[in-house]
């Protein structure tokens, strides 16, 4: 996990990675547990035997599913010595390039556009890419506003 002893050292990584989160496995399970906190029961993502028919062979994850991902992979994608919280701040363009078939791995990596100081810390923007492993695109790219304070 990268690290930055201070949130004011990321200042000098606009434009660079700055972090990569471990891989997390996307089950039946998880997309199930989603579909009932969502009230999207959708075949595609809860019915496999329908979705074995249907255009991706497989249940695939809720695009939205893959993007409350977000926080974990901030979590464990890269760490800030004296930072004491993180706030979600907001979205500024979000895109589902391609499907999350069921058993896929995914993982964020995080690429620093922005940092704005802001009272007790800064203001980040981020681009996430959520890699599915063995895949040729993103299945998500997010930029993401935080708000981190020391």
């Amino acid at each position: 996990m990268q690290r930055f002893e201070t949130l004011a050292q990321l200042a000098s990584h606009i434009g660079h990675e700055i972090g990569l989160s471990p891989w997390v496995e996307i089950d039946q399970a998880r997309i199930q547990r989603f579909a009932d906190a969502t009230d999207d029961q959708q075949w595609i993502h809860t019915d496999p035997a329908r979705a074995a028919a249907g255009p991706f062979g497989t249940t695939i994850a809720h695009g939205f599913l893959t993007l409350s991902l977000l926080p974990y992979f901030f979590d464990t994608g890269f760490e800030i010595g004296d930072g004491q919280m993180g706030l979600n701040y907001g979205l500024n363009k979000v895109r589902f390039p391609a499907p999350v078939p069921v058993g896929s791995r995914l993982r964020g990596r995080f690429k620093l556009l922005g940092y704005e100081a802001i009272a007790g810390g800064a203001q980040l923007v981020v681009e996430v890419t959520v890699e599915r492993e063995g895949g040729d695109k993103p299945v998500c790219v997010a930029e993401s506003l935080t708000r981190r304070y020391t």
